[in-house]
Protein backbone atom coordinates (compact mmCIF):
# COMPACT_ATOMS: atom_id res chain seq x y z
CA UNK A 1 0.00 0.00 0.00
CA UNK A 2 0.54 3.37 -0.40
CA UNK A 3 2.29 5.75 1.73
CA UNK A 4 0.07 8.74 2.10
CA UNK A 5 0.87 12.17 4.29
CA UNK A 6 -1.34 15.19 5.08
CA UNK A 7 -0.67 19.07 3.80
CA UNK A 8 -3.38 21.46 5.26
CA UNK A 9 -3.22 25.01 3.97
CA UNK A 10 -5.86 27.40 4.49
CA UNK A 11 -6.43 31.25 4.65
CA UNK A 12 -7.67 34.51 2.32
CA UNK A 13 -5.20 33.55 0.33
CA UNK A 14 -5.46 29.71 -0.23
CA UNK A 15 -7.03 29.35 -3.08
CA UNK A 16 -5.10 32.08 -5.37
CA UNK A 17 -1.76 30.02 -4.57
CA UNK A 18 -2.74 26.77 -4.56
CA UNK A 19 -4.74 27.64 -8.03
CA UNK A 20 -1.54 28.32 -9.28
CA UNK A 21 -0.09 24.55 -9.25
CA UNK A 22 -3.18 23.47 -10.64
CA UNK A 23 -5.41 23.09 -14.23
CA UNK A 24 -9.00 22.53 -12.39
CA UNK A 25 -11.06 24.85 -11.63
CA UNK A 26 -10.87 25.49 -7.33
CA UNK A 27 -13.72 27.70 -7.68
CA UNK A 28 -15.86 24.72 -7.65
CA UNK A 29 -14.43 22.40 -5.15
CA UNK A 30 -16.77 23.45 -2.18
CA UNK A 31 -16.63 22.65 1.08
CA UNK A 32 -16.43 19.02 2.17
CA UNK A 33 -15.93 18.76 -1.41
CA UNK A 34 -12.77 15.96 -2.32
CA UNK A 35 -11.23 15.75 -5.87
CA UNK A 36 -8.28 13.89 -7.06
CA UNK A 37 -5.77 16.55 -8.83
CA UNK A 38 -2.22 17.31 -9.89
CA UNK A 39 -0.63 19.77 -7.48
CA UNK A 40 2.42 21.30 -8.86
CA UNK A 41 2.78 18.12 -11.23
CA UNK A 42 2.08 15.30 -8.13
CA UNK A 43 -0.77 13.33 -7.98
CA UNK A 44 -3.01 13.97 -4.82
CA UNK A 45 -6.02 14.17 -2.80
CA UNK A 46 -7.39 17.76 -2.51
CA UNK A 47 -10.06 18.16 0.15
CA UNK A 48 -11.79 21.31 0.81
CA UNK A 49 -12.17 21.46 4.38
CA UNK A 50 -9.69 21.93 7.83
CA UNK A 51 -10.04 22.75 11.67
CA UNK A 52 -9.60 26.07 12.16
CA UNK A 53 -12.33 27.92 10.37
CA UNK A 54 -10.71 28.98 7.46
CA UNK A 55 -11.37 27.90 3.83
CA UNK A 56 -8.65 25.93 3.59
CA UNK A 57 -7.44 22.68 2.27
CA UNK A 58 -6.27 19.29 3.45
CA UNK A 59 -3.86 17.71 0.68
CA UNK A 60 -3.53 14.06 0.63
CA UNK A 61 -0.01 13.39 -1.30
CA UNK A 62 2.35 10.47 -1.47
CA UNK A 63 4.94 10.67 1.78
CA UNK A 64 8.34 10.85 -0.35
CA UNK A 65 7.09 14.03 -2.12
CA UNK A 66 5.51 15.50 0.83
CA UNK A 67 8.57 18.33 1.18
CA UNK A 68 8.36 18.75 -2.68
CA UNK A 69 4.73 19.90 -2.21
CA UNK A 70 5.44 21.63 0.81
CA UNK A 71 8.85 23.71 -1.39
CA UNK A 72 6.01 24.39 -4.04
CA UNK A 73 3.73 26.00 -1.94
CA UNK A 74 6.32 27.90 0.13
CA UNK A 75 7.65 29.16 -3.25
CA UNK A 76 4.65 30.13 -5.02
CA UNK A 77 3.40 33.14 -2.77
CA UNK A 78 5.44 35.29 -0.03
CA UNK A 79 1.85 34.90 1.86
CA UNK A 80 2.08 31.02 2.77
CA UNK A 81 3.77 30.64 5.95
CA UNK A 82 4.60 27.72 7.95
CA UNK A 83 2.00 27.01 11.33
CA UNK A 84 2.55 24.90 13.98
CA UNK A 85 0.37 23.53 16.12
CA UNK A 86 -0.39 26.29 19.01
CA UNK A 87 -1.09 29.20 16.00
CA UNK A 88 -3.66 25.99 14.85
CA UNK A 89 -5.29 25.40 18.71
CA UNK A 90 -6.10 29.27 18.27
CA UNK A 91 -7.19 29.20 15.61
CA UNK A 92 -9.84 26.25 16.14
CA UNK A 93 -11.06 27.70 19.42
CA UNK A 94 -11.78 31.15 17.69
CA UNK A 95 -13.67 28.90 15.43
CA UNK A 96 -15.89 27.54 18.27
CA UNK A 97 -14.59 23.81 17.48
CA UNK A 98 -13.78 21.12 19.85
CA UNK A 99 -10.52 19.38 20.80
CA UNK A 100 -10.99 15.85 21.56
CA UNK A 101 -9.24 14.79 24.76
CA UNK A 102 -10.10 18.57 26.06
CA UNK A 103 -13.82 19.48 24.99
CA UNK A 104 -15.56 16.17 24.33
CA UNK A 105 -14.44 12.77 24.87
CA UNK A 106 -16.11 9.46 25.09
CA UNK A 107 -18.02 10.84 27.95
CA UNK A 108 -19.68 13.77 26.24
CA UNK A 109 -22.94 13.41 24.50
CA UNK A 110 -24.16 15.10 21.66
CA UNK A 111 -26.34 17.30 23.83
CA UNK A 112 -23.69 18.47 26.27
CA UNK A 113 -21.34 19.49 23.61
CA UNK A 114 -24.32 21.19 21.93
CA UNK A 115 -23.31 18.93 18.47
CA UNK A 116 -26.82 17.47 17.99
CA UNK A 117 -26.77 19.18 14.53
CA UNK A 118 -24.45 16.57 14.06
CA UNK A 119 -27.45 13.71 14.57
CA UNK A 120 -29.86 14.11 11.27
CA UNK A 121 -33.49 14.30 11.84
CA UNK A 122 -34.05 10.51 10.42
CA UNK A 123 -31.85 9.71 13.55
CA UNK A 124 -33.13 11.39 15.79
CA UNK A 125 -37.15 10.23 15.42
CA UNK A 126 -35.29 6.49 14.50
CA UNK A 127 -33.05 6.41 17.71
CA UNK A 128 -30.86 4.23 15.69
CA UNK A 129 -27.03 5.31 17.07
CA UNK A 130 -25.28 4.02 19.76
CA UNK A 131 -26.52 5.58 22.76
CA UNK A 132 -29.65 7.12 20.92
CA UNK A 133 -32.06 6.86 23.80
CA UNK A 134 -30.69 8.00 26.31
CA UNK A 135 -29.38 11.13 24.02
CA UNK A 136 -32.69 12.15 22.82
CA UNK A 137 -34.25 11.69 26.29
CA UNK A 138 -31.91 14.08 28.00
CA UNK A 139 -32.03 16.51 24.63
CA UNK A 140 -35.83 16.43 25.08
CA UNK A 141 -35.67 16.90 29.08
CA UNK A 142 -33.56 19.79 29.33
CA UNK A 143 -31.09 18.82 31.74
CA UNK A 144 -27.47 18.49 32.84
CA UNK A 145 -24.32 20.94 31.85
CA UNK A 146 -24.14 22.46 28.22
CA UNK A 147 -20.43 23.34 26.25
CA UNK A 148 -20.32 27.13 26.31
CA UNK A 149 -17.95 30.11 24.95
CA UNK A 150 -16.33 32.43 27.67
CA UNK A 151 -14.46 35.92 27.38
CA UNK A 152 -12.40 36.25 30.32
CA UNK A 153 -11.38 39.95 31.41
CA UNK A 154 -7.94 40.00 32.17
CA UNK A 155 -6.56 36.69 32.37
CA UNK A 156 -6.60 34.06 30.40
CA UNK A 157 -8.40 30.68 31.21
CA UNK A 158 -6.83 27.25 30.85
CA UNK A 159 -8.07 23.83 30.55
CA UNK A 160 -8.92 22.34 34.11
CA UNK A 161 -10.03 26.20 35.74
CA UNK A 162 -13.23 26.28 38.06
CA UNK A 163 -16.22 28.47 36.49
CA UNK A 164 -18.18 30.03 38.81
CA UNK A 165 -21.26 32.11 39.44
CA UNK A 166 -21.55 35.37 40.56
CA UNK A 167 -22.11 33.89 44.18
CA UNK A 168 -18.98 32.27 44.46
CA UNK A 169 -20.01 28.87 43.59
CA UNK A 170 -18.11 26.92 41.45
CA UNK A 171 -20.89 25.68 38.29
CA UNK A 172 -18.31 23.94 35.68
CA UNK A 173 -14.93 24.24 34.45
CA UNK A 174 -12.88 25.29 31.39
CA UNK A 175 -11.81 22.91 29.02
CA UNK A 176 -10.03 24.90 26.16
CA UNK A 177 -8.90 28.68 26.72
CA UNK A 178 -5.91 31.25 25.20
CA UNK A 179 -5.63 34.53 24.03
CA UNK A 180 -7.82 35.30 20.66
CA UNK A 181 -5.01 36.69 18.11
CA UNK A 182 -8.29 37.39 16.09
CA UNK A 183 -10.02 39.59 18.93
CA UNK A 184 -7.66 40.76 20.93
CA UNK A 185 -9.35 39.36 24.38
CA UNK A 186 -9.15 36.33 26.55
CA UNK A 187 -11.70 33.39 24.85
CA UNK A 188 -12.14 29.97 26.44
CA UNK A 189 -14.57 27.57 25.82
CA UNK A 190 -16.16 25.24 28.59
CA UNK A 191 -19.01 23.30 30.38
CA UNK A 192 -21.70 25.12 32.58
CA UNK A 193 -24.58 23.88 34.10
CA UNK A 194 -27.74 24.72 31.89
CA UNK A 195 -29.03 27.90 34.30
CA UNK A 196 -25.79 29.42 33.13
CA UNK A 197 -25.89 28.89 29.17
CA UNK A 198 -27.45 32.40 28.39
CA UNK A 199 -25.70 34.41 26.00
CA UNK A 200 -24.57 37.57 28.50
CA UNK A 201 -24.66 35.67 31.19
CA UNK A 202 -22.20 37.17 34.18
CA UNK A 203 -19.22 34.24 35.31
CA UNK A 204 -16.03 34.20 36.85
CA UNK A 205 -12.98 32.07 36.57
CA UNK A 206 -10.51 30.90 38.81
CA UNK A 207 -7.15 31.66 37.57
CA UNK A 208 -4.82 30.06 40.00
CA UNK A 209 -5.65 31.49 43.13
CA UNK A 210 -7.05 34.80 41.74
CA UNK A 211 -10.49 35.27 40.40
CA UNK A 212 -11.53 36.91 37.15
CA UNK A 213 -14.96 38.08 35.62
CA UNK A 214 -16.26 36.58 32.74
CA UNK A 215 -19.07 36.40 30.00
CA UNK A 216 -21.14 33.86 28.30
CA UNK A 217 -20.89 34.60 24.75
CA UNK A 218 -22.07 32.90 21.24
CA UNK A 219 -18.98 30.92 19.55
CA UNK A 220 -17.69 30.93 16.87
CA UNK A 221 -15.43 34.00 18.46
CA UNK A 222 -14.55 35.02 14.89
CA UNK A 223 -16.66 33.95 12.39
CA UNK A 224 -15.76 30.89 10.14
CA UNK A 225 -15.27 31.33 6.40
CA UNK A 226 -15.92 28.11 5.13
CA UNK A 227 -16.30 27.83 1.14
CA UNK A 228 -20.01 26.63 1.11
CA UNK A 229 -21.97 26.30 -2.20
CA UNK A 230 -24.75 28.70 -2.36
CA UNK A 231 -28.23 27.13 -3.32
Amino acid sequence: KAVVSTQSTGGPMMEKVLQSGVKDDLSVLFFNHTALLDVWGIPCRVTRCGYTGEDGVEISVPSDRTVELVEKLMAASDDVKLAGLGARDSLRLEAGLCLYGNDIDETTTPVEGTLMWTVAKRRRAARDFPGGEEVMRRFKAKEGRRRVGLIVEKAPARPHYPILNTAGDVVGEVTSGSPSPCTGKNIAMGYVDLEYTKNGTPLQVQVRKKIFPATKVAMPFVPTQYYVEKK
